[in-house]
């Protein structure tokens, strides 16, 4: 009943969205010049979160350009970093310092949606996502890369390392939307999207309380910045051509995976642990206690230690 209740909505918002958009001229991902300015005020507040120095890189490719934030020592081995959605790459500053003790740091902001990349069309489709990465690491000079995605980054850190998994050296999924399973339908999911078609403070406070166990931990900052991300932007939903992939696409992957998943995370199916461990050839899977979808900011030292512990290993 959800499920279904959540596609008819959908669909509905979609068309509105659509027919929007076919009235305005402005081909920005955001509603206008001013909502744009706003938003990267937000976006470079939270990067005084970041506790480390870091560069900011646009990349050209042609997809459009490709913002990377770079961290870390110059000589350390690659650790590229998929943000989920609409969280953009400033999500990773609980995480940076611990993981730019030994790596170097590439932290991508998504196409067609909030943050710094910038696209040269409205749409961005699956079969798009190898190429556009390949540019990147190919302008970057990546090879043997350590690939860290969480929820939506996780679904298409699984499909980039399936197309290319001789770049990848090792493969870190974090809460991986639509990977192993559908997503899993509930009220609190419901909440979610409500937050996507129609955002405001109470709702986005509604969300943070739904995807973690610790809400007062997520700084101001970083909401505010997801706040005027949602509100001021062309509505993306990528989400939608995400499919989970087949039991044959993840037998595929045989480099070493690492798939971490919150026990309270209302996105995955309490049972992607046991489905990942049960399909992928060379996998590091658990569960983390008391952690929601956020779970890099719920028990941010237990997950980058293990992070950090699976890259080390030989």
């Amino acid at each position: 009943m959800i499920r279904k209740l959540f596609l008819t909505v959908l669909s509905l918002f979609l068309l509105l969205s659509c027919t929007a958009a076919k009235n305005k001229s402005n081909n920005s991902l955001f509603l206008n010049k001013k909502a744009e300015q706003k938003y990267i005020e937000a976006y470079n507040n939270t990067m005084k979160l970041w506790p480390i120095p870091y560069v900011e890189r646009d990349i050209p490719t042609t997809f459009g350009l490709a913002h990377v934030i770079i961290s870390g020592p110059a000589d350390g081995e690659p650790m590229v970093l998929l943000h989920g959605m609409d969280a953009s790459s400033t999500m990773w500053y609980p995480n940076i310092k611990d993981f730019a003790k030994k790596y170097r740091i590439y932290a991508i902001d998504y196409l067609v949606e909030p943050g710094k990349s910038i696209a040269n069309e409205e749409k961005f489709t699956g079969d798009d996502i190898t190429a556009w990465y390949n540019q990147i690491f190919d302008e970057l000079k990546l090879t043997n890369i350590n690939l860290v995605g969480t929820s939506r980054g996780g679904w298409v850190a699984t499909h980039y390392t399936i197309d290319s998994q001789d770049r990848i050296k090792k493969l870190v999924l974090l809460a991986p939307v639509q990977t192993f399973s559908g997503i899993n339908m509930q009220s609190e999911t419901m909440t979610a999207a409500s937050f996507k078609f129609f955002p405001n403070r109470k709702r986005l406070k509604k969300v943070v309380n739904s995807f973690s166990r610790k809400p007062g931990t997520v700084c101001d900052e970083f909401k505010e910045q997801m706040y005027l991300g949602t509100k001021n932007s062309k509505s993306n939903f990528d989400l939608l051509q995400m499919k989970p992939f087949s039991d044959d696409e993840l037998k595929m992957l045989t480099l070493p995976v690492m798939v971490l998943v919150g026990d309270h995370d209302i996105l995955n199916q309490p049972d992607i642990v046991a489905t990942a461990g049960a399909i992928l050839p060379n996998v590091n899977a658990a569960v983390i206690e008391d952690a929601g979808h956020f779970l890099t900011i719920d028990q941010r030292e237990e997950v980058d230690k293990r992070i950090m512990e699976f890259l080390q290993e030989k």
